[in-house]
């Protein structure tokens, strides 16, 4: 685990071996914040993020919307609308590589 501000382990306890915290799953990589625009599906959150990117051709920027899918522990249990802190993981299913890591 590592020490970061990030990392503030949640109040309550978890039994799913998913849980950065509580369980076996070990972060690394890369750190995105974003906001979840759908669970429906259990434990998995959609979350969604935009960024501007410079289009060099006609010198303008465009904004880029990014959406994956992040694991949503049962200690966190972020819901629609949260603001959330995701880090990369290894493969957890097909489409999720993202670990919910904190709400804001």
């Amino acid at each position: 685990m590592q020490y970061n501000k990030d990392f503030v382990a949640p109040e309550t306890a978890c039994t799913d071996k998913n849980c950065p915290y509580h369980g076996s799953l070990r972060v690394h990589g890369a750190r995105f914040e974003g906001i979840i625009t759908s669970a429906k599906s259990p434990k998995t959150v959609t979350v969604t993020w935009t960024r501007t990117r410079r289009m060099q051709k006609y010198d303008r920027f465009i904004k880029e919307k990014t959406k994956v899918l992040a694991h949503n522990p049962e200690c966190i249990n972020a819901k629609l609308g949260d603001k959330v802190v995701i880090y990369e993981t290894r493969p957890i299913s097909r489409w999720k590589h993202f670990v919910v890591v904190r709400k804001e």
